[in-house]
C-alpha cells in the first residue's frame, strides 16, 4: 500500500514511522524546509519538501498512484484542500483528514472527505462519558504533558486477538481508556478480551506511541 502523509508534525512523523515499520511504501510531505531536512536525517528519502496544497507538488509526490492520502497539518483549511484536490485531480481512492476544530467535522463530511479524525473530539467524548461535571481535565494539560490519544484497530491477524488487557505488556506511560465494539464504546476492565473488529482508544506519551502500536500490529505470513 502506498500512503502519502502531508504534514510533518508529531502525528505525521510517528504515523510515517509506524507505516514504514509495517512494510508499507510511504512518502511524508513537509512544507517547511528545515523541518523536512531534520526528519529526513531520521527517516531517509521518504521525506519530501513541498507544499501539499500545490498541484505540481502533488503530482511529483505521486498522488495519482497513492492508495491513501492522509492530511495531518495543523491547519484545517489546508487539510480540507489537500483531500479535495486529491479526490478531484488525482481520483484518490481514500482520503483521511485531521480536524483540529471539531466544529469543522460536519463540513469535512459534507465535502466528501472519506475519514476525519479529531483527537480533541475523541478526548472530549470520553471525558464527557466518564467524568462528572466540574471535573473535566483541561485539554491543554494533555498537550503540555506530550500525551497523544491514539486509535488502534484489532484485526484477525493481530497478536492481541483473544487476549485480555491484563495480558498485555504495555509501555510504562500508556493507558487503554476505551474499547469500541459494534459502534458501542465501553470502559475496559483488566479482563476485557479483545475481539476482531475492536477499536482500542489509548492515551500514551508521544515517544512510546510506536511501541504501543507494535503490540497490536498485524502479523503477516
Amino acid at each position: 500500500m502506498y500512503v502519502i502523509v502531508v504534514g510533518g508534525g508529531k502525528i505525521g512523523y510517528y504515523l510515517t514511522k509506524q507505516l514504514l515499520t509495517e512494510g508499507h511504501e510511504v512518502l511524508l510531505l513537509e512544507k517547511d524546509r528545515r523541518r523536512q531536512s531534520a526528519m529526513a536525517e531520521q527517516l531517509g528519502d521518504v521525506v519530501m519538501q513541498g507544499d501539499g496544497c500545490e498541484v505540481r507538488i502533488m503530482s511529483e509526490a505521486g498522488f495519482g498512484r497513492a492508495d491513501v492520502i492522509v492530511a495531518v497539518t495543523g491547519d484545517d483549511e489546508d487539510n480540507l484542500v489537500i483531500c479535495q484536490m486529491a479526490k478531484k485531480n488525482f481520483q484518490a481512492p481514500r482520503t483521511v483528514a485531521r480536524v483540529n476544530d471539531p466544529a469543522n467535522m460536519v463540513l469535512f463530511d459534507k465535502l466528501g472527505i472519506d475519514t476525519t479524525v479529531s483527537s480533541t473530539q475523541i478526548i472530549f467524548n470520553l471525558l464527557e462519558q466518564q467524568i462528572e461535571p466540574g471535573e473535566i481535565i483541561p485539554l491543554g494539560a494533555l498537550k503540555n504533558g506530550n500525551i497523544e490519544v491514539v486509535a488502534i484497530n484489532v484485526s484477525e491477524r493481530s497478536p492481541v486477538l483473544g487476549q485480555t488487557i491484563q495480558d498485555l505488556r504495555l509501555p510504562g506511560n500508556a493507558l487503554i481508556i476505551s474499547v469500541v465494539r459494534s459502534d458501542n464504546a465501553m470502559i475496559p476492565q483488566k479482563d476485557t478480551r479483545f475481539e476482531n473488529g475492536d477499536s482500542v482508544i489509548a492515551m500514551v506519551v508521544a515517544e512510546e506511541e510506536p511501541q504501543l502500536r507494535h503490540i497490536f500490529a498485524e502479523v503477516h505470513s
